[in-house]
C-alpha cells in the first residue's frame, strides 16, 4: 500500500503521508516511502515542496508493531551504519527534508509526536493549526529521540525547553510550541497557509532560493570564517545571472518575473 504520495503543480511538489487511517504511523514502509519521495523531489525542478499528512493528523509517530519489532532485534543492526552520509535510514527520514535544495514546509493538525515531530522539524518551516499536540514522545517507551532530532532541535529551542521535551515526552499545544520554537507560525487551515507560502516562495528566484538554503544550512552549522566565504561564493553565482537579471526585469517593468 502506498505511504506517501508525491504531486507537482505550479513548479511545487506536494509530498502527502497517506496512512491516514493510522494517523500516519511510521512502519517500515512509511520510512522506505518517505526517503524515496524525498529522493525524488530532491532531483526535481520544484521550487518549494509541501509536506503533510492525510486525515485527522500529520504523523503520530511509531506505530506499536514497529515498537514491538525493534525489540525483538539486534538495534545496533538497524541504527548504526551511515547509509545516508552521516545519517542512518531512520534519521535520513526526517533530515532529507534539510538536504532538498529547496524550501519545505509542513503543515500540522493533530498530532506531531516522536518520529513525526523529527519528520516536521526537518522542514524549512513550519505551520500548526492551533489545536494541534506535539510531542517528543521517546521518553515514553524508554527511548531517546533517534531520527535527527538532536541535530535540528538545539537549532530551534533552548536547551532547557529541550531538556523539559526530552525528559518528560509530555505533550504540548501548539501556542506553546510556537513560543517556544518549534512551530513557525499558527493557522486555522495550515495546508492552505503552507501552499500559499509555498506559492510565494515559487515565485521567487530558483537559484537564488536554492542559494539561500544551501546557506542557511552552512549558516547553522559552520565557523564564522566558511560562513562568510560561503556568502561571497554563492552571491557570485547570483550577480548578474539570468534568474537575477529577470528579477530586476520584472521589478522595473512592474510584472512577475518569469523564470526558465
Amino acid at each position: 500500500m502506498t505511504r506517501v504520495s508525491v504531486e507537482y503543480k505550479d513548479h511545487i511538489a506536494h509530498v502527502t503521508l497517506t496512512r491516514g487511517d493510522k494517523m500516519n504511523a511510521l512502519d517500515d514502509a512509511m520510512f522506505k516511502a518517505l526517503l524515496s519521495a524525498g529522493q525524488e523531489v530532491a532531483a526535481s525542478d520544484a521550487r518549494a515542496v509541501v509536506l503533510s499528512g492525510e486525515g485527522k493528523s500529520f504523523c503520530a509517530g511509531l506505530d506499536m508493531a514497529s515498537v514491538a519489532g525493534m525489540v525483538q532485534m539486534d538495534p545496533a543492526e538497524l541504527l548504526m551504519p551511515r547509509s545516508h552520509e552521516d545519517a542512518n535510514a531512520l534519521q535520513e527520514a526526517a533530515l532529507i527534508w534539510r538536504r532538498v535544495p529547496v524550501p519545505v514546509i509542513c503543515a500540522i493538525q493533530g498530532v506531531a509526536y516522536g518520529g513525526g515531530l523529527q519528520i516536521a522539524l526537518g522542514a524549512d518551516i513550519r505551520i500548526a493549526h492551533p489545536d494541534a499536540k506535539l510531542s517528543v514522545m521517546e521518553m515514553k517507551w524508554g527511548i531517546i529521540p533517534d531520527m535527527g532530532g538532536m541535530v535540528l532541535l538545539p537549532q530551534l529551542v533552548r536547551s532547557d525547553v529541550l531538556r523539559l521535551l526530552t525528559y518528560t515526552a509530555r505533550p504540548i499545544g501548539a501556542q506553546q510550541a510556537a513560543e517556544w520554537g518549534l512551530v513557525t507560525k499558527l493557522s486555522d487551515d495550515p495546508l492552505t497557509e503552507a501552499q500559499a507560502l509555498a506559492e510565494e516562495i515559487a515565485g521567487k528566484s530558483p537559484s537564488g532560493i536554492r542559494a539561500a538554503k544551501r546557506l542557511i544550512e552552512v549558516a547553522e552549522t559552520k565557523p564564522r570564517a566558511e560562513v562568510l566565504l560561503t556568502e561571497s561564493e554563492e552571491q557570485v553565482e547570483l550577480i548578474g545571472k539570468p534568474d537575477q537579471m529577470e528579477v530586476i526585469a520584472a521589478q522595473m517593468q512592474g510584472r512577475k518575473p518569469e523564470f526558465k
